[in-house]
């Protein structure tokens, strides 16, 4: 019997992709509408159900649970009885890692006032 490989034993289904590789599956994870937005608002604690929903702009409720059913599924996310929805170890270590992006993003964003990022007019 041949050796599983971390990309065939990985076992989630992947859009576009038929390795199932773990970068693949998560980017297709964090794609989907609304899976950013949930982890974003969860970054500085739990949140129950209707909070969560008011922090996502009104959110569909069944896009929303849907989207938390995955997160919990992937193990970014967790519910406890009374305290509402919090990421988990795995997925602060995940927010962690989006931080830089987050800066750069600042940063992109505001490079259109930078001189030289223009092109240049003919006139």
């Amino acid at each position: 019997m041949p050796e599983q490989t971390g990309e065939e034993s990985a076992g989630r289904q992947v859009r576009g992709s038929r390795t199932g590789r773990p970068i693949m599956a998560l980017l297709d994870l964090l794609g989907r509408r609304w899976t950013l937005r949930i982890l974003w608002e969860l970054r500085d604690g739990p949140l129950t159900a209707r909070a969560l929903r008011v922090a996502c702009d009104e959110a569909s409720p069944t896009v929303l649970q849907a989207r938390l059913a995955e997160l919990r599924g992937a193990r970014l996310v967790d519910h406890a009885a009374g305290r509402g929805y919090d990421v988990t170890a795995l997925g602060r270590e995940l927010i962690a890692a989006f931080l830089p992006l987050y800066g750069f993003a600042d940063r992109w964003a505001g490079a259109d006032d930078a001189p030289g990022d223009k092109p240049a007019t003919s006139g």
